[in-house]
């Protein structure tokens, strides 16, 4: 396919490409390089999870303390809270299989829980073990899981839906954002499908899903026009059998993967492909990513990196050394990526609302500073190779780190003195060895600009420009904010 088809693919479905993993695919054909990242995804996580992750707060135990006792646990949580998302950039980093994460990211922003209101770390990290389980295998399977995974009953309240006194929240989302899309069901199905739903619940001592029958609504409910004594099983059910379901799910895997405008005719040959599969994910993207469309000139460089996309991405395709990833969990939430919390239960938006006057601002600081940053460490490190101790440091060097600090993101201070040093020495440990890199670019026969960028320069580059002035150079142009 060449080194532009294999860097669009790779770009599109990880996270970065080095100039490495760039000519190795560019020997394959569409079809051959599809079918590698299909049957090379995975269902379980490289990196091991911290062990303060599985650390449980009771929910009932925050009553029970004193103020200053509160301190204290919010405290802990918020760095263990820290730790889980430092765990996951390493993971992105590590995995032998980036389109699981990405879709494990994807599926992250479509089965909404954030920790801020979920509030353990434990459960979101297993939900994320759920996602990342089922990223690439059955949709109906994720979608009955996803459904009763503890994070999910506490984000949208299905342990106060009960009989006598539903709660709809879960069933308005399952319909509008999980399943159907807007105007696809009525308020009656809202109300019907809540009442069928009553009885998923959670045992508070563990966070363990529990069903409780006592609190099920046995009576008939009435659903997208199909009656019976359903639970919340059957409703699930219901809603895959309706064609709105497949053409939902694809019509958001294009905006993902292919552009910002679906084609309707595209995503109809698609989603009947995915019905007909019994919601095999890896069927309706495959399909995906071998349509006229995916790989259209003028549907490249149409969308928008994410903070993710760009941080981890500029990190794995210069082959960055990191380290401990605190440092860059710090700088995906400054940016507005924060992992384990979106915004809301409708999720980051994307698209060009990653891009403002701040953000902006934001990213091309995050990547012209990791370079210089890169240059100010090399010089300042020790003769002997060893980390030099921040209290024994040079004033300047204090003051760079002290900088770096602030520009990779705040957070450091919540943590206390202990996550401030770890802080620090994680800045300390980043460095990436730019010979190496052009010396890959040079074997693919290429240039930096086709490597890095997904498209011709917006603006006009030195030619002069070398080493990492150059890379510097080619990542500030706005094209590299796009993929």
């Amino acid at each position: 396919m060449g080194i532009s088809d294999a860097r669009h693919l790779l770009n599109r479905t990880g996270f970065g490409a080095s100039p490495h993993e760039i000519g190795d695919f560019s020997k394959l054909s569409h079809e051959q390089a599809v079918a590698r990242l299909l049957e090379g995804a995975v269902t379980e996580a490289r990196t091991p999870l911290p062990d303060s992750v599985d650390e449980y707060l009771r929910p009932a135990r925050l009553k029970t303390l004193s103020e200053d006792e509160k301190k204290v646990v919010l405290r802990r949580q918020f760095q263990i809270s820290a730790d889980l998302r430092a765990w996951w950039l390493s993971e992105l980093l590590a995995t032998p299989s980036p389109l699981t994460e990405r879709m494990t990211l994807f599926w992250h922003n479509h089965f909404v829980s954030s920790q801020q209101k979920v509030k353990s770390a434990r459960l979101m990290a297993r939900q994320n073990m759920l996602l990342r389980r089922h990223a690439l295998g059955n949709f109906g399977a994720l979608l009955h899981a996803a459904a009763k995974d503890p994070a999910m009953v506490i984000y949208l309240d299905s342990a106060t839906n009960r009989k006598g006194q539903p709660n709809e929240n879960f069933a308005r989302e399952v319909m509008e954002l999980f399943t159907l899309g807007e105007g696809h069901y009525s308020e009656q199905d809202i109300k019907e499908a809540a009442r069928a739903f009553t009885g998923w619940s959670l045992e508070p001592e563990t966070g363990e899903y529990k069903w409780r029958p006592f609190f099920h609504d046995e009576g008939v409910k009435t659903v997208l026009g199909k009656s019976g004594n359903f639970d919340g099983d059957d409703v699930l059910d219901i809603l895959l059998a309706q064609p709105a379901t497949a053409e939902f799910i694809v019509g958001k895997l294009w905006r993902e993967f292919v552009s910002p405008e679906p084609e309707a005719k595209e995503v109809a040959r698609i989603a009947k492909r995915f019905r007909d599969s019994r919601y095999d994910i890896k069927v309706a993207l495959g399909e995906l990513l071998l349509t006229p469309a995916f790989w259209a000139e003028g549907n490249r460089a149409t969308l928008v990196k994410s903070p993710v996309d760009l941080v981890v991405g500029t990190l794995h395709e210069f082959g960055f050394h990191t380290g401990d990833p605190l440092p860059f969990a710090f700088t995906v939430r400054q940016l507005g990526q924060d992992l384990f919390a979106p915004p809301n239960v409708k999720g980051w938006p994307g698209g060009e609302d990653w891009i403002n006057s701040s953000s902006l601002l934001g990213r091309k600081q995050f990547v012209e500073r990791l370079f210089r940053g890169q240059e100010f460490m090399e010089t300042m490190r020790p003769a002997d190779g060893m980390q030099a101790r921040y209290e024994d440091a040079a004033p300047a060097w204090k003051k760079r780190v002290a900088t770096l600090k602030e520009e990779f993101g705040k957070g450091g201070g919540r943590m206390g003195e202990e996550g401030r040093q770890r802080l620090i020495h994680a800045l300390q440990d980043i460095h990436f060895d730019a010979d190496a890199w052009f010396k890959s670019v040079a074997r693919l026969g290429s240039s930096a600009a086709a490597v890095m960028l997904p498209g011709a320069p917006a603006g006009s580059i030195d030619e002069r420009a070398s080493g990492t002035e150059l890379i510097r150079a080619l990542a500030l142009d706005p094209m590299y904010q796009l993929k």
